[in-house]
């Protein structure tokens, strides 16, 4: 069997194809990453840091090459491939800040006190890494969520060893990449095996089931998604599995924002949906706004244009989810606006519908039609927002637009929104998630599988590392984030105290 990489612009083959993976090889790459990692977690996260850089500077060194490949095979566009590449090196050198910084292993000390009840003895905790990561490549960020993207550098930053599954979207542009990671990995001197990469749908399963991977990081649709967290939490030793799924980012426009400033707000709106072709996780699907708006709504959405999907599947699957939608007897369509004529094209298309009848129907209303879709939910009193709200389901962002005079509010809104979303905006749009210490990329399900973590910013390798406490050790057979005078000068906290010392 093999996986064909396609052009979505024609529907026609790209490239070579490539072979799907065995169970048996997929146990090579893992057994070989596991002993990877008996070396790479000890390396100094110094180190680690220089060899993520290393890493990063190879996939700049070849960009022109893989961006070439990746347009071939997503239709994406070389503006935004150059970006997204370049966003992703960017992710690599962050986690080298983030590893020489050191508070990520919350290292902590709680001296040995005889008086207190019961009785402390010396205590030293510490973050340490898990061991090996599997990593499903996402198929709409080729980059910056895939082979070498933010999990496989948080768990490489974390000390753990990674195993990469390859999205059938665009094997070239997969397999170009990790030939770029694996070299760069070895000419830097990390332990041969610490990387790997897995074809094939069959592999993926093999993968999460494999008993040396201790943890799953997944970009992908619910559904399949769900399937792998199921099988994941049924393996006689469940792991974590850390899946971004659906999410469709609801959007609030207060009554003075949309009066004040209509025409704006509709031509951001618009700009933000149809970004990407509307294949964004953080793509603003669901808008609550006065019926006043949605006149300039549907002019915005109508100018607007649309483009190639990833792939065939993902086009049906929109066209067929929007044109049922419209079918319906829910919904009323405002607007659709125009796309190529060639390929697996879609065009934009904006509803929408009364909040009692969406409130009446939050389950169906809130399905995600992955690509430029939304519906516009009209109100007429913003009180009965609040009643509505809470039963959205679970959202990668929330986002409110608000005057000034509107600002308590908005705070109402915000403070029902923060309970089913994991990032909020301020008269702004999601679209657009910035690589920061402060950045948070999750929420509660069905957006992520775990609320308490993120897959973009400095915390995401949180996922990838345990808490060990160390008890009563001698000085010289503790891991340097523990001992005695702060050899690494980080962050501890030293008898409830934080501080570098």
């Amino acid at each position: 069997m093999i996986v064909q990489g396609y052009n979505p612009r024609t529907g026609e083959p790209i490239g070579e194809p490539v072979t799907e993976t065995t169970d048996s090889e997929v146990d090579g790459v893992v057994t070989a990453a596991a002993a990877a990692f008996e070396a790479w977690s000890t390396t100094p996260a110094a180190d680690r840091a220089v060899v993520l850089e290393a890493v990063a500077d190879a996939l700049d060194a070849e960009s022109e090459l893989l961006v070439a490949t990746a347009d071939g095979e997503t239709a994406l566009g070389v503006p935004r491939l150059t970006t997204e590449l370049k966003r992703t090196t960017n992710q690599l050198r962050l986690f080298g800040e983030v590893l020489r910084e050191g508070s990520y292993v919350e290292a902590t000390i709680d001296s040995p006190d005889p008086d207190t009840v019961p009785p402390r003895p010396d205590l030293r905790r510490v973050l340490r890494p898990l061991g090996t990561v599997a990593v499903f490549s996402a198929s709409n960020f080729p980059f910056a969520f895939s082979v070498a993207g933010g999990d496989t550098a948080s768990a490489l930053a974390a000390g753990c060893a990674v195993v990469v599954k390859a999205h059938s979207a665009h094997p070239g542009t997969s397999r170009e990449t990790a030939r770029v990671v694996t070299a760069a990995l070895a000419a830097a001197g990390a332990p041969e095996g610490l990387f790997g990469i897995v074809h094939g749908v069959q592999a993926g399963v093999a993968l999460v089931r494999h008993p040396r991977v201790r943890a799953v990081g997944f970009t992908g649709s619910t559904g399949g998604g769900r399937a792998l967290f199921d099988i994941a939490q049924g393996r006689p030793d469940p792991i974590p599995f850390y899946g971004e799924l659906g999410s469709v980012n609801p959007a609030v426009v207060l009554p003075d924002a949309a009066a004040a400033r209509p025409e704006e707000i509709a031509t951001a709106f618009a700009q933000s949906l149809t970004m990407g072709v509307g294949q964004f996780c953080t793509n603003p699907g669901l808008l609550f706004a006065p019926e006043a708006l949605v006149e300039p709504l549907g002019a915005a959405v109508a100018a607007s244009h649309g483009g190639t999907m990833l792939n065939e599947r993902m086009c049906d699957s929109y066209r067929s989810g929007t044109d049922a939608l419209a079918a319906g007897d829910l919904v009323t369509e405002v607007s659709t606006g125009d796309r190529p004529a060639d390929g697996w094209s879609v065009a934009p298309r904006l509803f929408t519908v009364p909040l009692a009848v969406f409130a009446d129907n939050v389950e169906k209303l809130t399905e995600e039609h992955f690509g430029p879709a939304a519906l516009v939910v009209t109100y007429d009193d913003p009180a009965d927002l609040l009643a509505v709200l809470p039963k959205l389901p679970g959202t990668l962002t929330g986002t409110v637009h608000s005057d000034p005079t509107e600002h308590p509010l908005a705070g109402q809104v915000a403070e029902v929104l923060r309970r089913v979303a994991g990032r909020l905006v301020f008269n702004g749009w999601p679209t657009g998630v910035a690589v920061a210490w402060g950045m948070h990329h999750g929420g509660p399900w069905p957006s992520t599988t775990n609320p308490l973590h993120t897959s973009v910013g400095s915390t995401s390798i949180r996922r990838w590392i345990a808490p060990v406490t160390y008890q009563s050790w001698p000085d010289g057979l503790l891991p340097a984030e523990l001992k005695d005078g702060n050899p690494l000068g980080i962050p501890r906290r030293v008898d409830g105290v934080l501080g570098t010392h």
